[in-house]
């Protein structure tokens, strides 16, 4: 069989919604272990990844699947208590990377590759301080124990950042090495490409 644009796009939207079916069991994982807000979060991130499907109504719009691999990892991860840790604040700078893509390939967006990670690390930080304000609502609400010292919220803010970079560096190589598949074709869509 000749592998045709088309079928990379069926292959990257399969293996993309593959990996969407884990986080969606992350998050009932999570909640079943009474981690509701990390069972929101993995909703969230199920949602993020979906909305270029939902939008143009074509099942195979989908980030490039090793993104959408990753942040099932982190999920699954933090769901089963694997380094919950790092697996927390590398499903955030995950989120925030597929946000940014997201952008990039399915509005008339066009980033620079470059400018597209340190985006992406801000939009990191982002999501890192509405994180810190839901942990916070969370403390207080739902008698849930987070926050505990303003030096490991700093830790928490860091971690974040400094995964951000690593993982924006890694996505800026992969990028640049190789063609993106899955990604709706600027020029079906009257905008112009780099």
């Amino acid at each position: 069989m000749v592998d045709t644009p088309a079928t990379g796009h069926r292959v990257n939207a399969g293996m993309g919604w593959f990996s969407t079916g884990v986080v969606a069991l992350a998050a009932i994982e999570s909640v079943r272990a009474d981690a509701l807000l990390w069972g929101v979060f993995s909703v969230l991130v199920a949602i993020v990844v979906s909305i270029p499907a939902l939008t143009t109504g074509e099942w195979t719009a989908m980030v490039p699947w090793p993104l959408v691999s990753v942040a099932a990892v982190a999920v699954t991860a933090r769901a089963v208590g694997v380094s919950p840790d790092a697996a927390g604040y590398l499903a955030i700078a995950m989120l925030a990377l597929v946000i940014v893509v997201e952008l990039d390939a399915f509005t008339s967006i066009e980033l620079g590759r470059r400018f597209a990670v340190v985006f992406g690390v801000l939009t990191a930080m982002a999501i890192e301080a509405l994180w810190i304000i839901a942990q916070f609502y969370s403390d207080r609400w739902l008698g849930t124990d987070f926050l505990s010292t303003q030096t490991e919220l700093q830790l928490d803010i860091v971690s974040v950042t400094v995964m951000s970079v690593v993982v924006g560096s890694l996505v800026y190589w992969y990028l640049v090495r190789f063609e993106s598949a899955g990604i709706v074709d600027r020029s079906a869509q009257g905008v112009k490409s780099e």
